[in-house]
This record gives structure tokens, sequence and C-alpha cells, in this order.
């Protein structure tokens, strides 16, 4: 039964001449304990019956009867509630898919991604524009001109004169 690794008990009733692993009378219940919390499910009527009967648990089912309370029933102890811990339900997986798709839609829809450089220079320039200087431009005066004109190398003989 179960899986490598994954025990999985079944609590029957059997009767103690047949071999162990034979032909049982009733399964009633089953144990899980690879879960946290250990699943424990007997069929209490059942077992309340058998105990009436005269059936002897084994140890390690007595111990899961006293888990869930069913010995105490059956020997008229207090505390026959059991000591069981239940697992808490788990939401709903479209709970869980609504509140994502929520969350994502009060994001900012802007930096949502990473744009590449160009792309980002040009936002960046749309949204600062910068401030435009007008330059005057003036006629160009005698001594701008000279400073443009390249002057000509001296030769020896110029010189000399």
């Amino acid at each position: 039964m179960g899986k490598i690794r994954t025990p999985f008990f079944r609590i029957v009733v059997t009767d103690s001449r047949k071999a162990r692993n034979g032909l049982s009378i009733e399964e009633i219940g089953r144990y899980v304990p690879g879960q946290e919390p250990s699943i424990m499910e007997v069929n209490s009527e059942r077992a309340q019956y058998w105990l009436g009967v005269g059936a002897q648990p084994t140890a390690a089912v007595e111990a899961i009867f006293k888990v869930t309370g069913d010995w105490q029933k059956f020997k008229g102890l207090p505390g026959s509630e059991g000591t069981l811990k239940f697992a808490t339900p788990k939401p709903a997986k479209s709970i869980a898919y609504e509140a994502a798709v929520k969350q994502a839609m009060d994001e900012p829809k802007e930096g949502a991604t990473t744009m590449k450089k160009k792309a980002q220079e040009k936002l960046a320039a749309k949204a600062n524009p910068a401030p435009v200087v007008e330059e005057v431009v003036s006629e160009p005066t005698a001594t701008d001109v000279v400073a443009e004109v390249p002057a000509e190398p001296v030769t020896t003989e110029e010189a000399a004169e």
C-alpha cells in the first residue's frame, strides 16, 4: 500500500488464527503518518462493535484508538473526545488566484519592465525637456575675421628685410 517512503497503514479486524497478511474480516480505518498532523481515520461505530464482541487491538492500534478517543469510550474513561489534531483547511486555489490578480492590478504600470537604454533615454528626454537657450548671432567684426585667417609662413628673406 502506498508509495516508496510514504507509509500508509490500514486498521483491519482479522482472526488471530489467520496469517498476518491473510484475508481480513473488515477494514475499520487507516493511518497515514507522513503528514503533519498525521491522518488517523477510524470508523468509531465499527471499532466499538468489535471491541465490544471481544476483539483485542495490537499495541499500535490501541495507541491510535487512544488518540481518536475510541479506547476511552470503550473503557468508559474521561476524555472520549480524544487528542486528535486536525489540519487547518487550505484556502481554495481560486481565492488565492483572485488575490494574486487583485494585487497585480494594484501594482504601478510604470517600471513594471526594464526598458532598453535608448528607450529609457527617450522617455527621460520627453519627460524633462532641456531648456532652449537662444543665442544671438552678431555680424563678425574685423578682429574676428583676422583671427580666423591663418597666418602665412614667414620666409627668411622676408624676415631679413
